[in-house]
Order: structure tokens, then C-alpha cells, then sequence
């Protein structure tokens, strides 16, 4: 898989400056996941000026709510959240240094705004892939919100985490480009 872009977190700039609509990633390293309850405390600690349970600066929030971990295994089926509930929350998290989101589905016009003024993507995780995906998380652990179950924030060690760019740092959109492309065909 030579035409795969091999990304390790922490995140630079550079790592994001580089990727363009259809790339296809494979992440190795940390990554966080949250979905929407999250993302809603995140960003209450943020307009109280308090810190993070993790830090943010370039890292991947994985929009995931995980099934449990079947024996001998870190985690269980560990498919992609509809990305769009977490639209009211991501432009603060952006503006704290994320660097990344991983999910599926479009983003708004106010988060790829965001992501253009921060230099930051969105990656789409395939749905329907949950086992696959799930393949390349060697570990797993709660670092937030454990009331919140399988929504909790989870600390991932993933290695070649399969993803396709989905928004650059242009704000280029690859839903509106398979748009535009399947009606010229």
C-alpha cells in the first residue's frame, strides 16, 4: 500500500498540511475518543478556564462509543459516531489545539471553518467496519467520565488506524467533491 500516508500522533503541522480529500491514512499512536456528552463537559472545562482531562494540543478525538472488550482483547467492535453531533462543540476544541477528528458523515459549514482557521482535518473512519478497525486498537483505557460508559473518554494506542481524509486544511470537502464528480459522470 504505497499511495497510504503513514501518520504517527502527536500531530504537526506538517503532517496535516499534506493531506488532501481521498488520502488514505493509516495512524499509528494515541488517540482519544468522545462523542457528544464528551465533547459537551470538554468544552464546559474550556469556558471555565479549566484544564482538560487530557492534553489536546494536536491530537484525534475518535467519535466512538466502543461495545465491551471481548476476552483477551483491549477493546470491543469500535465503529465511527455520525460526526455531526459533535459539530455544536468542535470549533472550541479546535481553538484549544485539536488537531484532528476521526468519524463519519459531513462536517458543518461552522466546523470546516474552524478547521481552515486552525489548520486542522477530518479523517472518516469507514462504517460497517467496526471489527476491522477495532483490529488496529492494541490498547485501551478510560481517562475521563466513566459515568458515561461506553461514551467515555478513552485513551487508544492504535497502529495503522485505516482512515480517509475527509476535510483539509483548505476546507476542500470530499463530500462535495463525490458530488461534483458523480454528476459529471
Amino acid at each position: 500500500m504505497s499511495d497510504v500516508i503513514r501518520l504517527q500522533t502527536p500531530l504537526t503541522d506538517e503532517d496535516v498540511a499534506q493531506l488532501k480529500p481521498g488520502d488514505k491514512v493509516l495512524i499509528s499512536g494515541k488517540i482519544y475518543t468522545g462523542r457528544d456528552a464528551a465533547h459537551k463537559r470538554l468544552v464546559e472545562l474550556l469556558e471555565k478556564n479549566q484544564e482538560l482531562p487530557f492534553d489536546i494540543k494536536d491530537q484525534i478525538i475518535y467519535y466512538v462509543g466502543p461495545a465491551p472488550a471481548p476476552p483477551g482483547k483491549p477493546i470491543g467492535s469500535a465503529g465511527p459516531t455520525t460526526s455531526y453531533r459533535m459539530d455544536p462543540y468542535t470549533p472550541a476544541l479546535l481553538d484549544a489545539g485539536l488537531k484532528a477528528m476521526i468519524g463519519k458523515g459531513p462536517r458543518s459549514r461552522s466546523v470546516i471553518e474552524s478547521m481552515i482557521k486552525n489548520k486542522a482535518v477530518y479523517l472518516a473512519a469507514i462504517g460497517g467496519a467496526a471489527v476491522v478497525i477495532a483490529e488496529s486498537i492494541k490498547k485501551s483505557r478510560v481517562i475521563a467520565y466513566e459515568d458515561l460508559g461506553p461514551e467515555a473518554i478513552r485513551e487508544l494506542l492504535v497502529e495503522d488506524f485505516p482512515c480517509i481524509v475527509a476535510n483539509d486544511i483548505h476546507g476542500n470537502d470530499i463530500f462535495i467533491i463525490g458530488k461534483q464528480k458523480y454528476r459529471e459522470e
